[in-house]
């Protein structure tokens, strides 16, 4: 026979739980949304200043993998090199400031969160500026120089390249933030199951669908056409949706209500 006292216990903490998630109407998450945004804003453009400061720095890294092909950047509007460190200082500064930016982001969604849930705050940050370093550094240090390789070294053995500075930043930023934000996807699949949009079930009844859209990214940002290579940069891709599988089941609102009911 339970225990009264017990059942009392597990009673008060029940409400005690939901007393933590208040209801807001549409205007107060609006309102919140929106100081959530200023912040943002106010911490990307302190970012972005003390990147300029080191434009210079940030240039050499984003030239680093044509330097090793002997290969310089050409202009061909007056306004290109500003642009280019106009660029790379924005893209220093978002990476400099996205701790604080996703401490905003956690600020807006935690109100949605059970006190216990609450203590992930740094685990979520620390994983999503993590994912995004490790997917940015793998595209710089692989798959960015291979792509150079094969379409500069062996396709264009035959010709003489005049890469331009426009076309030099979009191809690099395409591979560096592409990577980079699909290398987040433990972290969508966070969002989109602690507001009940995906399940764990919807994801594995459709991970089919799931392994055939990896594969077409990777056959996309693969430098090579054997398939090989286009295994190598899949592999991560898949590992990532499997470990969102298990974040979907952690934290999907079926899980946290069952846990309320057996309490």
């Amino acid at each position: 026979m339970a225990d009264p006292a017990d059942a009392i216990g597990k009673a008060r903490q029940a409400v005690s739980e939901r007393v933590e998630l208040p209801g807001m109407s549409l205007m107060e998450h609006l309102d919140e949304l929106r100081r959530r945004i200023v912040h943002s804003a106010m911490y990307l453009a302190l970012g972005f200043v003390v990147a300029y400061i080191f434009h210079e720095r940030l240039y050499g890294l984003v030239e680093r993998p044509l330097d090793t092909l002997h290969i310089k950047l050409n202009y061909t509007h007056p306004m290109d090199p500003l642009n280019l460190y106009l660029q790379v200082s924005l893209i220093g500064g978002a990476i400099l400031a996205s701790p604080f930016i996703l401490y905003q982001v956690w600020l807006f969604i935690a109100p949605g969160l059970y006190q216990k849930e609450r203590r992930f705050v740094v685990p979520f940050m620390v994983a999503t500026v993590g994912l995004f370093l490790l997917g940015a550094s793998f595209g710089y240090f692989y798959v960015l120089p291979g792509a150079l390789k094969i379409l500069i070294v062996d396709f264009g053995k035959s010709f003489n390249p005049m890469v331009t500075i426009e076309e030099y930043t979009g191809f690099f930023l395409s591979i560096i933030l592409g990577l980079g934000i699909s290398f987040e996807m433990p972290i969508l699949i966070f969002f989109l199951s602690i507001f009940g949009i995906v399940s764990p079930r919807f994801l594995w009844k459709n991970i089919r669908y799931a392994i055939l859209a990896v594969f077409l990214v990777a056959a996309i940002i693969t430098p090579s056409p054997d398939p090989w290579t286009m295994c190598i940069y899949a592999i991560p891709m898949l590992c990532l949706y499997l470990i969102g599988i298990g974040v979907s089941w952690y934290f999907h609102p079926s899980r946290r209500k069952a846990k309320e009911v057996s309490s």
